[in-house]
């Protein structure tokens, strides 16, 4: 499971801003948001007739898959960098 998320900021005419978020605590705080969500996919699951266990396994691929990954995103002189550790 991914346990910090670093945002890098590069803006045209200041310095750049760093940003780092703890998984864990956020995903604490979205408890019951989280919840509604998980609750939602095994009602999409039945509707599909999608098998909610393996439903459930391939998120759980996904999410611990995550650390290592990079978004870059570029537009004009500014520049957004999200990392996942």
């Amino acid at each position: 499971m991914p346990q910090l998320l670093t945002v890098r900021v590069k803006r045209p005419n200041g310095r750049p801003i760093r940003i780092w978020v703890p998984v864990l605590p956020v995903v604490l705080v979205l408890s019951p948001v989280v919840v509604l969500a998980v609750l939602g996919a095994a009602v999409a699951c039945l509707v599909f007739r999608v098998s909610a266990v393996r439903a459930l396994g391939t998120g759980w691929r996904i999410v611990s898959a995550l650390p290592g990954t990079r978004f870059d995103i570029e537009q004009d002189r500014t520049a957004v960098l999200v990392t996942i550790r």
